[in-house]
């Protein structure tokens, strides 16, 4: 009889050991945005229209301070606070626009920023009161923060290094365009729309480019999300001032606007005054060379691009320093040239500047942006504020002495820049 079949029972095969995921590189991370590609393109429209929208919604108002001082009954330094209340609420909401992009992402804060500060400016022209005014105002600088405070990170992480300073000086060319065309169109809308008009329809404007920068601009593909921790701000801040580099860009940022501030804050008095005599609108003309700016940032960006920042900030200064001088003189158009030169250094040095600091900040790029930009809004403040008493003291030849000072402190920073080590 035969047996039945022995079956011996083998043992288990051994699982599969999956292979080590690759780890990233360099290598596998996603190209930067680089000229010729449609995506350079459209990034650089959609922060060329932010920073428009971003200046002239803040600047609207500029013109209207005599309109509000009518209208509400207040005086004319308590009128100016609808600006005001917009650039200090914009500097002390900085540093917090930079912590919720770091948390939710560069594109989505600044698109939910220009929304909400469109609808605040088209809000505006509803108020019944100047307190009411005062308060959306105040919204509307802590809404707009989100712009300036992440737009420089977002280009530092995006865009090719070679591209940079081009793409910085168009940002801030979309700036100079919007302080301009919010100052500018305001008033000639006024006369015809009346204020809530103009503000209605600066509103309207910010919120169809809100829409457009919505849509046009790539989605961040280098950010990588980090939770919001106030160890982690005040430690990443301490960093930066720790860097040999960085603290001195912030420096020369302050100085910088401080000094081109003041400039166009005070001029406009002597040229009114009995050494010449203009008219008001003489004088807006003289002034229109702000629109240099668009001119200069982005020649000045590429220029850097070719050349390096150390061999370009330095001399912008000393354009800077030179178109000063000259506003000393009897001549108006030796004035004028002197105005123009003082623009085309200043937009050009800030286009330098803030463009190395996203370089230089190696992390914590939007904290670093924001760290500049709170030093270039204070600069604003502290400088031309201190400006108006050297102008009471010792007329316009002392504040031309002044602001020397400063450039010169900024021309020596400039310098030692020079032989600031590169980073790795």
């Amino acid at each position: 009889m035969p047996s039945a079949p022995v079956t011996i029972p083998l043992p288990p095969a051994p699982a599969a050991i999956p292979a080590p995921a690759p780890s990233p590189s360099a290598a596998d991370a996603p190209p930067r945005l680089q000229r010729g590609t449609k995506a350079f393109r459209d990034a650089n429209r959609a922060l060329f229209l932010g920073g428009f929208a971003t200046f002239a919604l803040v600047y609207c108002v500029q013109p209207l301070l005599p309109v509000f001082a009518r209208e509400f009954g207040v005086s004319a330094a308590h009128s100016s606070w609808s600006l005001s209340a917009s650039t200090a609420a914009l500097a002390l909401s900085l540093l917090l626009a930079s912590m919720v992009s770091d948390r939710y992402g560069r594109t989505v804060t600044m698109s939910s920023a220009l929304m909400a500060s469109a609808l605040c400016a088209i809000a505006c022209a509803l108020v019944g009161d100047f307190s009411q005014l005062l308060l959306l105002r105040v919204l509307l600088g802590v809404a707009v923060a989100g712009i300036p405070a992440v737009a420089m990170a977002y280009l530092s992480e995006e865009f090719d290094p070679a591209s940079l300073g081009y793409a910085m000086g168009l940002y801030i060319a979309g700036n100079a365009l919007g302080g301009m065309t919010g100052r500018v169109v305001t008033a000639l809308l006024a006369d015809y729309m009346g204020w809530r008009g103009a503000l209605a329809a600066i509103g309207a404007v910010a919120l169809l480019v809100a829409l457009e920068f919505r849509r046009s601009l790539p989605p961040s593909r280098h950010f990588r999300p980090r939770a919001v921790r106030l160890s982690t701000l005040v430690s990443g801040a301490v960093g930066h001032f720790h860097d040999r580099g960085l603290p001195r860009l912030f420096l020369i940022g302050f100085l910088l606007v401080g000094v081109f501030v003041s400039v166009f804050n005070y001029l406009g008095f002597r040229l009114l005054g009995p050494e010449f005599g203009l008219s008001q609108s003489a004088v807006s003309l003289v002034f229109s060379l702000y629109l240099m700016g668009m001119f200069s940032s982005v020649w000045i960006g590429r220029l850097s691009d070719r050349l390096g920042r150390r061999r370009v900030l330095w001399i912008v200064v000393l354009t800077m320093l030179a178109g000063l001088v000259l506003t000393l003189s009897h001549a108006i158009p030796l004035i004028v040239l002197g105005v123009a030169l003082l623009t085309f250094g200043f937009f050009g040095g800030h286009s330098v500047a803030s463009s190395w600091v996203g370089r230089r900040a190696l992390e914590n790029r939007a904290l670093a942006s924001a760290l500049y930009l709170s030093c270039y809004y204070l600069g604003a403040s502290v400088i031309g504020s201190a400006a108006g008493w050297v102008w009471e003291a010792g007329g316009w030849p002392g504040v031309v002495a002044a602001l020397g000072a400063c450039l010169g402190a900024t021309l020596l920073l400039s310098l030692s820049l020079r032989k600031l080590p590169a980073l790795a």
